[in-house]
C-alpha cells in the first residue's frame, strides 16, 4: 500500500511537470511563424485490486500532441497562394496602369499634337514653320511610342528577374521540405508508441506555406510522416526525402521569353505556362501573358495605323516641288519566330495586308500532313490554310518558303514591335505633300451655271500612273451628257449621261459637277501646278485623326489607344479590389487558424498555475507518503 502511494504521487509529480515544460514550451514559441500549441495527453494507470477493491495507480503521460486542424489548415494553404497571386499581379500592372494613363507621357497627347500641327500645314501650305512644327510633332510621336515601349521592356527583364528569383525560392524550399521529410520519418520510426516530431512538424508546414506563396501546391500526408508536394497538373515537386527541381528556359515558341520547366533527373521538361496558377510566380506569368505583352501588341498597332495611314495618304499628295510624296514613318513588319524543335527547312514570312484587320493577339502556324493551320493564341481560334500559302487571316499574310516538316510551328507577333522600331523617315519640312496632285478647273467661256469640285485622288495605293494626265469634260448639245477626251488608255469619245452632283472618276481622280450646265461648257482636270497654296492633301492627313482606321472599322487611333488604357485601367482597379478582398479573407482564416493552433498566453499562464498546484499537491502526496513509512519503520524498531 506504501509503494502505492508512492508511485502514485510520483507519476502525478511527473505528469504536472511535463505539463509545466510544455507549457513553458508554447509560451516561448508565441511568435514562431508556424508553431502549433500542443498539449499533454494524460491518462489514469489501471488500477490494482486490494482488498475487494481497485485501487488507483496513478497517471502516465500517453503523448505530448499539437493542436492542428486538417481543415482549416489546408483551407490557409488556398487563401494565401490566392492573396499572394493578386497582390503581385496589381503591383506588377500598376506600372503599366501609371505609364500608359498618364495624361504628360502616355502617347495620347503626343498624337494630338501631331495632329493638330497637320491642321496648322492645312491651314498655311506654304508655311515652312508650319511644316516643320509637323515634323516635331512627328518626332514627338515617334519618341513617345519608343519611350512606353522601352518602359514596357524594362518591365520585362525586371519580370524576368522576379520569375529567377521565386524559382530559386521554391527549390531552395523543396530541398528543405525533403530534408524534413526524412527527419520526421526517422524521428517517427524511433518513437516506440509512433508519436510524432511536432516541431519538426511545424517547421516543414511552415515551410509548404511559405512555398504556396510562391506557387500553389498540393499536399498529400504519407503514413510514414513524410509529405508529398505537387504543383501544375499534378507534377511531384517533393516526394518522400527527394526535391525536384524547376529551371527556367527560353521559350520554345518566343526566344525573349522564360518559361518554366520542370527538371527531372536529366531531362528539362517544359510545362504548360497556364497550370502554374496560384502564388508569386503564378501572376508574374499570367501578368507577362494577359496584361504586358497584350498591351504591347495594342501599342504597336496604334503605331502601326499612324504609320500606315500617314504614308499612304502622303504618297497621295505632292509635296512643295510638286513630287509625289513618300512615307513619313517606318512601318514596321511582322516578327516571327522559328519553333525550336522544327524539323523541316521551312522559313515563314509574313506581311500586312490590312492594318484594320489587325487583332492585339499573337498567332502560331503550326504544319501538320494535310497543310498549314493559324491559331489566334488570345482566343485559340483556328483557321485552316489548306496545304498552299500564301493565305491571309486577320490582315497578316503568310508565306512559306523551304520545306518544313509536319509538327514544325512558327511564332508571329504582328505588331509587338512596331512601337519600339517606329522611326521618322524625313526631316526636310518640304516633303510634307500637303497638296493634292490633280487639279480641276473651269472655263472662263462656260455659259452655264455648273461648278466642279476640287477633286480627291482615289484609293487605294498605288496611284494610277494616269494621274495627273490632262482630260477635258465637254458638254454635249443638249447637255444632258458630256463626254471626256483626253491621251489616256481609259477615256473614250462615248457620252456620258450628266446627273448633278455625281462621282465622275477617270485616271485615279473623282470630281463633282454641280449645277447646271450649257451645251459647250467645259472643265478640265490637269496636274496641279501651285502646290504651295494646295491644302487639300493636307486636310486629309490631319482628317486621319477622326477616320475609324482600326478594328476592323470601328473605332480610330486615339480610340484604340484609349481602349488599351481603359482596359490596363479596368484590370488594375479590379486587382486592386479582388487583392484587398482576398487579404482580409485571408488575414481571417488564418486568424481562426490560430484560434485553435495558436498561443494563447492567458490560457498558458492559467495552465502555469494549474499544473504548478498539481506538482505542489503530489509532491505533497509524496510528503504524506513518506511520513506513513517513517512512522511504520519507527512501530517496527
Amino acid at each position: 500500500m506504501g509503494s502505492n502511494l508512492f508511485t502514485s504521487a510520483l507519476s502525478g509529480m511527473n505528469a504536472a511537470q511535463i505539463g509545466l515544460a510544455t507549457t513553458e514550451h508554447n509560451i516561448a514559441n508565441a511568435n514562431t511563424p508556424g508553431f502549433t500549441r500542443q498539449e499533454v495527453l494524460i491518462g489514469s494507470r489501471a488500477p490494482q485490486y486490494f482488498g475487494g477493491s481497485f485501487l488507483g495507480q496513478g497517471v502516465d503521460v500517453t503523448g505530448v500532441v499539437r493542436i492542428y486542424d486538417q481543415f482549416l489548415s489546408t483551407q490557409v494553404l488556398q487563401e494565401q497562394t490566392q492573396a499572394s497571386y493578386l497582390s503581385s499581379y496589381h503591383t506588377a500592372i500598376k506600372q503599366i496602369d501609371n505609364l500608359v494613363a498618364d495624361p504628360l507621357a502616355g502617347a495620347s497627347p503626343a498624337m494630338q499634337e501631331l495632329f493638330a500641327s497637320a491642321n496648322g500645314v492645312a491651314n498655311a501650305p506654304d508655311s515652312i514653320p508650319a511644316r516643320q512644327t509637323m515634323l516635331g510633332g512627328a518626332q514627338y510621336v515617334v519618341n513617345r511610342f519608343q519611350a512606353i515601349d522601352q518602359r514596357l521592356t524594362d518591365i520585362a527583364n525586371g519580370l524576368n528577374q522576379q520569375m529567377t528569383s521565386s524559382v530559386n525560392q521554391i527549390n531552395s524550399l523543396a530541398t528543405q521540405i525533403a530534408t524534413l521529410n526524412g527527419n520526421i520519418k526517422r524521428a517517427t520510426a524511433q518513437s516506440s508508441q509512433g508519436q510524432l516530431p511536432n516541431d519538426l512538424l511545424d517547421q516543414r508546414d511552415q515551410m509548404i506555406n511559405t512555398l504556396n506563396k510562391e506557387i500553389k501546391v498540393t499536399v498529400q500526408n504519407q503514413p510514414d510522416g513524410t509529405a508529398s508536394v505537387f504543383i501544375g497538373n499534378g507534377q511531384a515537386l517533393v516526394i518522400d526525402e527527394q526535391a525536384m527541381a524547376l529551371r527556367l528556359v527560353q521559350s520554345s515558341q518566343d526566344p525573349s521569353r522564360l518559361d518554366v520547366a520542370y527538371q527531372s533527373k536529366n531531362k528539362t521538361i517544359p510545362l504548360q505556362q497556364t497550370s502554374l496558377q496560384g502564388g508569386n510566380l503564378g501572376a508574374y506569368i499570367a501578368f507577362r501573358d494577359q496584361s504586358l505583352e497584350p498591351t504591347r501588341n495594342a501599342l504597336g498597332r496604334v503605331a502601326l495605323g499612324i504609320a500606315t495611314s500617314m504614308n499612304e495618304q502622303n504618297r497621295m499628295g505632292i509635296d512643295l516641288s510638286g513630287v509625289a510624296g513618300g512615307d513619313i514613318f517606318t512601318v514596321v513588319p511582322p516578327r516571327v519566330d522559328k519553333g525550336a524543335y522544327n524539323t523541316g527547312s521551312g522559313l515563314l514570312s509574313a506581311t500586312i495586308s490590312s492594318v484594320s484587320a489587325l487583332t492585339t493577339s499573337d498567332y502560331q502556324l503550326r504544319v501538320d500532313a494535310t497543310g498549314y493551320s493559324l491559331i489566334r493564341l488570345s482566343d485559340n481560334t483556328v483557321s485552316n490554310l489548306g496545304a498552299t500559302l500564301p493565305q491571309t487571316v486577320d490582315g497578316i499574310t503568310v508565306n512559306m518558303s523551304g520545306t518544313p516538316a509536319p509538327g514544325d510551328t512558327f511564332f508571329i507577333r504582328p505588331t509587338s514591335n512596331a512601337s519600339r522600331d517606329i522611326k521618322l523617315l524625313i526631316n526636310d519640312a518640304s516633303k510634307i505633300a500637303a497638296a493634292a496632285p490633280m487639279r480641276s478647273a473651269t472655263a472662263l467661256t462656260n455659259l452655264g451655271n455648273a461648278t466642279i469640285s476640287a477633286g480627291s485622288v482615289n484609293t487605294p495605293l498605288p496611284l494610277d500612273p494616269n494621274l495627273q494626265a490632262p482630260l477635258t469634260i465637254v458638254f454635249d448639245n443638249p447637255p444632258t451628257t458630256f463626254t471626256v477626251t483626253g491621251a489616256v488608255p481609259d477615256v473614250s469619245a462615248t457620252p456620258m449621261t450628266y446627273t448633278t452632283g455625281a462621282d465622275i472618276s477617270y485616271n485615279g481622280w473623282t470630281v463633282q459637277i454641280s449645277g447646271t450646265p450649257k451645251a459647250g461648257d467645259t472643265f478640265s482636270v490637269g496636274p496641279n501646278t501651285n502646290a504651295a497654296g494646295d491644302n487639300r492633301n493636307a486636310l486629309l492627313l490631319a482628317g486621319l485623326q477622326n477616320q475609324n482606321l482600326l478594328a476592323n472599322g470601328t473605332t480610330g487611333l486615339q480610340g484604340a489607344y484609349g481602349q488599351m488604357v481603359g482596359e490596363v485601367g479596368a484590370k488594375t482597379h479590379e486587382l486592386d479590389v479582388t487583392s484587398q478582398a482576398q487579404s482580409n479573407m485571408a488575414a481571417q482564416t488564418l486568424a481562426s487558424q490560430q484560434s485553435i493552433s495558436g498561443v494563447n498566453l492567458d490560457e498558458e499562464a492559467a495552465n502555469l498555475m494549474r499544473y504548478q498546484k498539481a506538482y505542489q499537491a503530489a509532491a505533497k502526496a509524496m510528503q504524506i507518503a513518506n511520513t506513513m513509512f517513517d512512522a511504520l519503520l519507527g512501530l517496527g524498531g
